[in-house]
């Protein structure tokens, strides 16, 4: 079935609203990136953090007084992508609203906090208070309770590509005549731990810039934020089809996955591709199936200018998306540094016939997933 996009929230390091944040990305502007050490290590990194003022009117709640800052970046997402659809949760229709909440590496804030005590000061100082915030269904379970929503909850855990199969599991929901909406929220939270384990993946370079689809991959930055989108039966944009993809056993297999993916969505035109490319091995499996099987496309990635933000960075990608179909045009790709055998945007790039694109998305941890978004 299609679905539509009734509202869309962002949270990102470029500050907060979907307006906002793209107005910034077709200024050329990208987030700054912040230092982050730890006592245990001499070892520092650099990532893109949300700034305090993007939650400046998040309004004060019972549920968030103690949760970790991935629930509130998921909060006020959420809360922006129901205004902007003019839907309001009450009692009457409370139930009619699923949330499906996508999420990669959880609170890692809180849990290295909780297991840290433990290590430190032996288990009889485990906190009943931060060991709700170590579930990865905990932010799901705050956002329900914040906006209301009595219908079906669900958490995905996964990769860069869990935003896209979180939506393809609220098609599957919407197929029920007894939902009107599913709330769609990805959200991530970064933390020194996080910065290492990229790392020593090799999967993480020290200080920016991200440079898109070169010819050596230097690697990414971590970020942080949230994504919502509303979902519907009927807007004006839609998600005329989901691809859950496949996972991939190793890197040599990513191309094969994702030309796979790019070729179910691409059976009619394709105006343009909102790429996943980060920095990393991705981008040149990303690059050769692109460039293979629709090569008069233009192909973008936020990346450089906000970050690999994991758990929402799908959402973020539908987002960009859904903005680039409604305002006809893309923000300029950032630092390329070689020359790119795609069509990329060099500069603030019109858009003036476009009415569909694909969003792609390849998770570092195996899982490749896409969707199709077109105007009716």
């Amino acid at each position: 079935m299609s679905l539509a996009i009734a509202g869309m929230g962002w949270i990102t390091p470029l500050g907060n609203g979907v307006d906002a944040v793209w107005e910034q990305l077709l200024q050329g502007y990208e987030a700054i990136a912040e230092k982050m050490s730890e006592q245990f290590s001499n070892r520092s990194y650099n990532a893109f953090r949300v700034p305090e003022s993007a939650l400046g009117r998040l309004a004060p709640h019972p549920r968030l007084r103690r949760a970790s800052a991935i629930s509130r970046f998921a909060a006020a997402a959420g809360l922006q992508a129901l205004q902007a659809a003019g839907v309001k949760v009450e009692p009457q229709n409370a139930e009619r609203m699923a949330l499906v909440f996508a999420i990669s590496n959880g609170g890692v804030i809180y849990t290295k906090r909780f297991y840290r005590d433990i290590v430190e000061a032996g288990a009889q100082s485990a906190s009943p208070l931060l060991f709700p915030e170590t579930v990865f269904n905990a932010p799901a379970s705050h956002l329900a309770a914040i906006l209301g929503i009595t219908g079906a909850t669900y958490t995905q855990v996964g990769d860069s590509a869990v935003g896209l199969v979180a939506i393809r599991m609220a098609e599957d929901l919407l197929t029920n005549e007894e939902l009107d909406y599913c709330l769609v929220v990805g959200a991530e939270e970064v933390d020194w731990l996080l910065c290492d384990a990229y790392r020593r993946w090799r999967l993480l370079r020290l200080a920016p810039p991200v440079e898109p689809f070169n010819k050596t991959a230097r690697g990414m930055i971590l970020s942080e934020g949230a994504g919502a989108i509303l979902l519907s039966r009927k807007g004006p944009i839609m998600i005329a089809q989901t691809d859950a993809g496949a996972h991939y056993r190793k890197r040599t297999e990513t191309e094969e996955i994702v030309s796979q993916t790019i070729s179910n969505l691409a059976q009619t035109e394709v105006d343009f591709v909102i790429s996943s490319a980060n920095g990393t091995f991705i981008d040149e499996a990303e690059c050769r199936a692109l460039r293979r099987i629709i090569p008069d496309a233009i192909v973008y990635t936020a990346k450089p200018a906000v970050g690999e933000s994991v758990g929402a960075a799908g959402l973020w990608q539908v987002i960009l998306g859904a903005q680039a179909l409604d305002r006809r045009e893309l923000p300029p790709l950032l630092h390329v540094t070689s020359t790119i055998p795609l069509r990329v945007p060099a500069s603030r790039t019109a858009l003036t016939k476009a009415r569909h694109a694909i969003v792609l998305s390849c998770g570092v941890n195996q899982q490749v997933a896409g969707l199709r978004l077109s105007i009716p």
